[in-house]
């Protein structure tokens, strides 16, 4: 009988006794120790099973377990008879940022403070007799949602020597998903606030702290050095490009299709592979998502499960108030072909409105994008005209595309959202063209553009200039979802706004073929939007973007032609 896949449990002793479907993953904790790294940053996609195995980690070495074992019994870890002997023989501090998602600077620090008060009342203990001095018992006390900074940064450290001293051995810290504050700081912005505090704070428990015997932060992101890291000199960083670990955290091809077999799904193998592989962390090729996979063993129905599990809205955030060429970018990975791009692994959240590198970064690092092909360019690259990117001798390129299916729809679903305000609107402009409804088409383009003009370009730096190229964008990409069953959508790539035009290639020879031109209203030269419209189909007739259309095979007479002219939030199609 199928072991029950256990959806969202993240306790390793509930899983092993409940007998919940799961794949040996304890492997990790020899390799880990073994290293004998001091403190080890570790970087992996959401939901890659980040938090059970940190919690897998403490179940082994805490002394709480000491001589509770046996959930360990029959797995890797305890085939050798020294690590049988490691169990249950540190004292273990765990913490976990992940439900830190304040809107302000002042409720994150007070709930991060929250957080390590509750940590405190776990050794309530360390307060009995005279083991703590006056002053040490002061401190203890004084720790709350409420205490000053100086605290605050020191309190993991004291709370270490504490243990360290009752126990006799030094602590083994972990703290899960150290980044998930900094992420809103960004979106929110207070982000420098934030990070002057976390600076201080990680100075002390990992960097200072002479009481700490090893520790492990995990995250999605590797926040630069610069930011919060700059002290820890100590720091062993594991990111998705790494070769340690890379199948210490989700599920190999191996692993996933031996539970396809024990729940009687064989003859999905195929389809499992196309919608949920697809990852890479170091070497290792044909990673899939444990989220993924226990919910497809579960309902044994195929969605995006994973893409939806939390908010997306730093990365529908960046993609829709980035440039026209970064929309552009998106067209070409939503029809399945590759981008080239600089990836830096490590994330400059203050960057990320002025490089677009950085965004890439982001989307390799949260799993939205794989990694098809890598290069480092050489001397002889630059003597031939370089690889684009302004890319520059010694730099990293990288060729990548969508993950999987499940990320694709996760991108069609979150751009059907930038609509959502005038979805109803945008959906009778689609049925509108679709019928080529020239009134019903100019009513609902306007509702559409008044509610959702500015909504594209609400960045740092918002920009008259911008806002109409990143809307017509934005508008394409619609499009492109909306009618992806129905249409090929390609867009004009040449230079600027001027000259974007989108064209609309039918899938089914009973549709008409359609091509749009996008100009912004130039009153030195035209007088009403109406000599803006006969613009727009001067430049497609001269530069005969019907063209490619007749060489397919479309009738002329199945080829309609619309310009789209616009003066600030107002729009004329004819």
């Amino acid at each position: 009988m199928a072991r029950t896949p256990g959806i969202g449990i993240q306790d390793f002793g509930k899983i092993i006794t409940s007998n919940n479907f799961y794949v040996d993953k304890t492997g990790f904790i020899k390799e880990w120790w073994e290293t004998q790294d001091e403190v080890t940053l570790i970087t992996r996609p959401r939901r890659f099973g980040k938090t059970l195995t940190v919690n897998m980690v403490e179940r082994f070495f805490s002394v709480k377990y000491a001589g509770r074992g046996e959930v360990f019994c029959g797995l890797e870890i305890f085939q050798e008879e020294s690590f049988r002997k490691l169990q249950g023989t540190f004292p273990v501090i765990f913490l976990s940022f992940a439900e830190i998602k304040e809107g302000t600077y002042a409720e994150t620090r007070k709930k991060i403070c929250q957080l390590i008060t509750m940590l405190y009342d776990q050794y309530r203990f360390l307060l009995q007799g005279d083991f703590l001095s006056d002053k040490e018992r002061e401190f203890f006390l004084g720790v709350s949602a409420e205490m000053e900074d100086y605290m605050a940064s020191l309190s993991i450290k004291m709370l270490a020597g504490f243990l360290a001293r009752y126990y006799g051995k030094k602590v083994i810290i972990l703290l899960d998903e150290y980044d998930t504050p900094m992420q809103e700081a960004y979106t929110h912005g207070y982000w420098e606030q934030l990070v002057m505090f976390t600076r201080s704070l990680f100075n002390s428990t990992f960097k200072t702290n002479p009481y700490l015997e090893r520790a492990i932060m995990t995250g999605i992101t590797r926040v630069s050095k610069e930011s919060v890291f700059s002290d820890l000199n100590n720091l062993e960083v594991v990111t998705t490009t790494s070769c340690k670990y890379e199948t210490s955290f989700g599920f190999t091809e191996e692993e996933v299709f031996a539970a396809l077999d024990e729940y009687g799904l064989s003859d999905r193998k195929q389809n499992v592979k196309e919608w949920y592989d697809g990852f890479t962390f170091g070497t290792a090729e044909d990673i899939y998502n444990p989220w993924s996979i226990l919910n497809y063993l579960e309902k044994q129905r195929f969605a995006a499960y994973w893409a939806n599990t939390s908010s997306n809205s730093l990365v529908g955030k960046l993609i829709r108030e980035g440039s026209a060429d970064m929309k552009i970018w998106m067209e070409d990975l939503m029809d399945g072909k590759s981008i080239t791009a600089q990836i830096d692994e490590q994330i400059v959240y203050d960057q990320l409105d002025e490089r677009e590198d950085s965004i890439w970064s982001l989307l390799l690092a949260s799993g939205y994008l794989k990694i098809k092909h890598y290069h480092i360019v050489t001397a002889e690259d630059m003597k031939n005209g370089g690889m684009g990117c302004g890319a520059e001798e010694g730099d990293q390129i990288y060729e990548l595309v969508l993950t999987n299916r499940e990320v694709k729809v996760m991108f069609r679903n979150m751009i059907r959202g930038w609509f959502k305000n005038s979805s109803s609107k945008y959906n009778d402009f689609i049925r509108a063209l679709l019928k080529n409804d020239l009134k019903a088409m100019n009513a609902y383009m306007n509702r559409v553009a008044l509610t959702t003009f500015s909504f594209f370009d609400s960045g740092n730096r918002p920009s008259e200039q911008t806002e109409p190229e990143r809307f017509y964008h934005g508008f394409a990409l619609g499009l492109m979802v909306e009618l992806s069953g129905r249409y090929a959508l390609t867009s004009n790539r040449e230079s600027g706004f001027g000259r974007y035009d989108v064209m609309l290639e039918p899938l089914n020879a009973s549709d008409d073929a359609i091509i749009m031109e996008f100009k912004v209203f130039d009153p030195t030269e035209e007088k009403t939007l109406e000599d803006t419209v006969r613009k727009a189909h001067e430049q497609i007739e001269n530069r005969k973007y019907a063209a490619a259309l007749l060489a397919k095979g479309v009738p002329e007479e199945h080829i309609r032609s619309y310009g789209f002219a616009f003066q600030g939030k107002t729009v004329l199609i004819g």
